[in-house]
């Protein structure tokens, strides 16, 4: 417990900010926690409600629902391990399993195809990817673009690929 002026503020073991559970040692695990708990209720809801959808409507209300919590803020994620990762894993192979009315037990790897989904750990890739390409094409935001350096300074020796924007 710490007080400033006159309010007493409680310590504790996580932090919550935009949306991102943290905690002391950035392992991200309450974070995974809540993400899967979340998306689970959702998936547990659709199945239910499946039957009496147009069924390019449920695809649509699972992927926005489930998929949207899946990739928020994936960026962060990078460089964790397979091991958390892999809990998010489950749950995208369960809503494809869901989506494309198959038991849990079937193999999931097909069905992502199928889907034209990565798995998560690819989509974290991806998107990074993309953002890093967006601020090199588009120079915003400005803050960002300067932190991305596509030159070489030290470079003695011109490359073919010193003209190509690769970072």
């Amino acid at each position: 417990m710490a007080t400033f002026s006159t309010v007493t503020v409680a310590d504790s073991s996580q932090l919550k900010f935009l949306g991102v559970i943290f905690d002391p040692r950035l392992t991200f695990d309450a974070h995974f926690s809540s993400i899967c708990k979340a998306c689970n209720y959702h998936i547990w809801a659709l199945r239910h409600i499946w039957r009496v959808l147009p069924q390019d409507v449920a695809k649509t209300l699972a992927f926005s629902i489930v998929s949207s919590r899946l990739d928020y803020c994936n960026a962060v994620l990078y460089g964790t391990p397979n091991s958390t990762t892999s809990k998010l894993q489950k749950v995208q192979n369960c809503l494809a399993c869901v989506m494309l009315q198959r038991r849990k037990s079937c193999h999931a790897q097909p069905l992502l195809k199928s889907l034209h989904w990565l798995p998560i750990s690819q989509r974290i890739n991806f998107k990074l990817a993309t953002l890093a390409f967006k601020i090199q094409s588009t120079l915003q935001p400005e803050y960002l673009h300067q932190l991305i350096s596509s030159e070489h300074p030290f470079s003695l020796v011109t490359l073919r690929s010193s003209t190509r924007p690769l970072l």
